[in-house]
């Protein structure tokens, strides 16, 4: 491989947000129209918070199999609780990711409008604080992803609120990742290439190798945060808003090394979404003679969700 992807893309200090909103803005977004990634330095998530997450997240998936098996969801599409071993693939592929996750959604009060497409969290007992590291970690990333939002707004020559009432109750999704280690020669990889439903991602740094992203040549480049950074990658539901203008990259995990394969992988992606019911149409300053509007049906957010879940056999 010729270079690693974090060679090529200069990291944007979240520091500059404050003090000059408009070249962070324009920094990320820099980065996101030729990468479809970007990585952020200097972000201001509490370390404690990423680290109980990540040790309550190891302690789950160290559990039997059949206890981790009563928290599956039968019939949920995956959208919270457990999901076992080699069910999920990627759209098209023929051979099932290898990894187990667990995903935790936004709590919602009894009664509230999106509780029929936005299901319960599925409490745990077993580690005891799982449900509050996790709850947590979730809230941290969801409040970075509304400030990255701004910056987008901004640099789209939206109002800079533009978002916040479109994902203020979206449905959000924190995905706690076990890629476990690699025996023999199995027909799939932990990931199978592919590109993120939602908004934004946001991705903490993964102890093991193996994320790679796919640049516009067809060359697959790794990339893994450093210490203090996230990487975030735009997701299928902005590329449509903005008429490809920030375009969603395709990206994988790979099977590790042979020296790594005897090791697990723990990841922790926060999937930003939108209401269930915002609609996504295409933002007409990001429509012209060269870029004409590949979108002309609007869609809701719900919608599209369901049918991408369709595709990666989750519903």
């Amino acid at each position: 491989m010729s270079a690693i992807l974090q060679d090529l893309i200069k990291p944007v200090s979240f520091a500059q947000a404050a003090r000059d909103p408009q070249g962070f803005a324009d920094a990320l977004c820099g980065s996101f129209r030729e990468f479809g990634f970007a990585v952020v330095s200097d972000h201001t998530i509490d370390q404690d918070v990423i680290d109980r997450a990540i040790a309550d997240t190891k302690a789950f998936f160290a559990l039997p199999d059949d206890t981790k098996r009563q928290y599956h969801q039968p019939g949920g599409g995956g959208q919270r609780g457990y999901t076992p071993f080699g069910v999920e693939a990627a759209k098209g592929a023929a051979a099932v990711d290898l990894k187990e996750f667990w995903h935790r959604g936004r709590d919602l009060p009894e009664g509230h409008r999106y509780s029929d497409v936005m299901p319960a969290n599925v409490p745990v007992s077993d580690p005891a604080s799982f449900d509050e590291t996790t709850r947590d970690l979730f809230d941290a990333l969801d409040a970075m992803g509304r400030i990255l939002l701004k910056a987008i707004a901004r640099h789209l020559d939206l109002p800079e609120n533009w978002f916040e009432a479109r994902v203020a109750e979206g449905n959000s999704i924190l995905r706690l990742l076990h890629y476990p280690p690699v025996r023999g020669e199995p027909d799939g990889v932990r990931a199978g290439a592919h590109e993120d439903i939602n908004v934004i991602t946001l991705l903490l740094g993964a102890e093991e190798a193996g994320l790679q992203v796919k640049t516009r040549s067809g060359e697959w480049l790794a990339i893994n945060p450093p210490p203090g950074a996230l990487v975030v990658n735009v997701g299928d539901m902005l590329q449509r808003l903005t008429n490809h203008v920030l375009p969603s990259t395709t990206h994988r995990v790979v099977n590790p090394s042979a020296e790594r394969m005897a090791f697990s992988r723990y990841s922790t992606p926060f999937f930003l979404h939108f209401a269930p019911d915002v609609e996504i149409k295409t933002l007409p300053q990001c429509v012209s003679a060269d870029n004409p509007d590949r979108y002309l049906q609007p869609i809701t957010a719900h919608e599209y969700l369901m049918e991408r879940l369709r595709e990666i056999r989750l519903a």
